[in-house]
């Protein structure tokens, strides 16, 4: 495969871009169907072995921009006007790589030792040393309202990873942890229960991790301990771990002090670098102040194995090569077709696998104004569900746009699924991000419709190697997705039919 250096790459586009386009007006027609070999041919290259993955801030970043800016460009769409790095929203990141981390505990004043493999520390900065640090159990971290639910100022924070039971839109544990870290938590350690696998999150959580530079601080020392494990240090501490588990799904949980000390020291290596969303415009025909959003995250895990395995690149041919390649057909179909009538706005977002932070990021330094956005349509892991299957909504719930996915879904023979099991989802995917923010965002199509085929490919390829592009990917559901995206972009885009927020 012939790889582009990605910034001539950028530079040929950006010349390319400058060049007048025909103004004549594409007659109206019917837009031609998405087809899977169309959506094969794209997951094919982004998912090859030459992008390594597609981690942020790697040779593979800089391959993958090139490739969507290239095909973006082909399609049509235009640089955001007035930027800086055209087609680009650059994003300061830091990242932190474990070198080493030490735990003593003492409970009751003698030493408690826990094995090295049931506890992972990382460290905020170069280097951490704290000292009899006191413990408190937390549960969930939060109250049914989403606030610190226990003083946490000073000590460590031990927290259930699991979202908590008792409210659908509190926080996960990411923002959970960052919620106790801004209360004054010294650590926060996170216990990994049957919400994921240990080996999973010790394998993730041993590789680099990413903050936005601008982000707030973290507590000086993270980390994560084995259900085994906690369980061993509650019940020195004269604690039942199944019986606090369960006194945490109470809203009103104030947490638990514990007769427990720690001295913690971390060494990381710590390297700041860019990342960046790709933007591109698709200018309207009769723009009224309103656009519409597609958006869907670029990046994957990168080189996630150990030296010496076999396949050591985790592709991300699914999650999510296949929601850039259906973004490619719709700008393709939007832009040759009748052109529509408000600005679409096209987002490829980066480090979403890291906590979507290239959409946050977005979110809090928007290319164009958040309350211009009428909808906001995420597309992330789509080839999973084959032809035929109903078109679940993520973020569903607000009666006039579920009408407008109602009907251009039915307009194309898709059934619709509406008993709202795919809201679990909501805060695992870009769209949370800019739905904090009040914008309308939604993820359609069948793919969280399907909640077995789902939960299959979760339990298995997701985050691996094994998530490569091969024959075997059902792309006939992704297709027509697709389809069902042009539409909606053109309904949404409608000044008439929808006209906005």
């Amino acid at each position: 495969m012939k790889i582009i250096h990605f910034r001539a790459a950028i530079a040929a586009v950006a010349l390319a871009a400058c060049v007048p386009a025909a103004a004549a007006a594409a007659p109206a027609k019917a837009d031609p169907p998405v087809t899977e070999a169309q959506l094969a041919a794209h997951i094919k290259i982004l998912a090859d072995d030459a992008f390594e993955g597609r981690a942020p801030g790697t040779d593979g970043e800089d391959r993958t921009i090139a490739y969507i800016v290239g095909e973006w460009a082909k399609a049509g769409l235009q640089a955001v006007p007035g930027s800086a790095t055209p087609w680009l929203q650059p994003i300061p990141f830091v990242e932190s790589r474990a070198v080493s981390g030490t735990a003593k505990f003492k409970v009751h004043g003698r030493d408690f030792a826990i094995e090295d493999d049931g506890i992972i520390l990382t460290g905020r900065e170069a280097s951490a040393a704290l000292t009899n640090v006191p413990a408190v159990f937390v549960g969930y971290g939060v109250d049914g309202t989403g606030k610190v639910n226990a003083d946490v100022a000073g000590k460590l924070a031990i927290m259930l990873f699991d979202n908590a039971p008792f409210g659908d839109k509190l926080p996960r544990y990411r923002e959970r942890r960052q919620l106790l870290a801004d209360a004054g938590a010294a650590a926060v350690l996170v216990i990994a229960t049957d919400a994921v696998p240990w080996a999973q999150l010790r394998d993730s959580a041993g590789a680099t991790s990413m903050r936005l530079a601008d982000a707030k601080p973290a507590a000086p020392v993270s980390g994560f301990l084995s259900l085994e494990a906690a369980d061993a240090l509650l019940a020195k501490a004269g604690q039942d771990g199944g019986a606090l588990r369960e006194a945490a799904k109470s809203p009103d949980y104030r947490g638990v002090v514990l007769p427990v000390s720690a001295d913690l020291t971390t060494q990381s290596a710590i390297r700041p670098f860019i990342s960046n969303n790709v933007i591109a415009k698709l200018p309207g025909a009769k723009p009224d102040g309103k656009a519409v959003l597609f958006l869907g995250h670029w990046d994957h895990l990168g080189i996630c194995g150990d030296e010496g395995d076999a396949d050591r690149i985790c592709n991300g041919a699914v999650d999510n090569a296949s929601g850039i390649a259906v973004l490619i057909e719709v700008a393709k179909r939007l832009a040759s077709g009748a052109r529509p009538d408000r600005d679409i706005y096209f987002l490829a977002t980066t480090a979403e696998e890291k906590g979507l932070l290239g959409a946050r990021y977005f979110a809090d330094h928007p290319v164009v104004p958040l309350t211009d956005i009428t909808v906001a349509l995420n597309v992330d892991t789509i080839a999973i569900s084959p032809r035929g299957t109903p078109v679940a909504t993520i973020g569903r719930g607000k009666p006039a746009y579920d009408a407008v996915v109602r009907q251009v879904a039915t307009k194309l023979g898709r059934k619709l699924d509406e008993d709202g099991e795919a809201d679990a989802f909501i805060q695992r995917q870009d769209g949370w991000a800019l739905g904090a923010k009040g914008v309308t965002s939604l993820m359609v199509g069948g793919s969280f419709s399907d909640m077995p085929l789902l939960e299959a490919f979760l339990s298995s390829d997701y985050h691996g190697p094994n998530d490569n592009f091969s024959d075997k990917i059902p792309l006939g559901g992704a297709a027509e997705d697709a389809d069902l995206h042009v539409g909606l972009g053109r309904a949404f885009a409608d000044v008439k039919a929808w006209p906005g927020k």
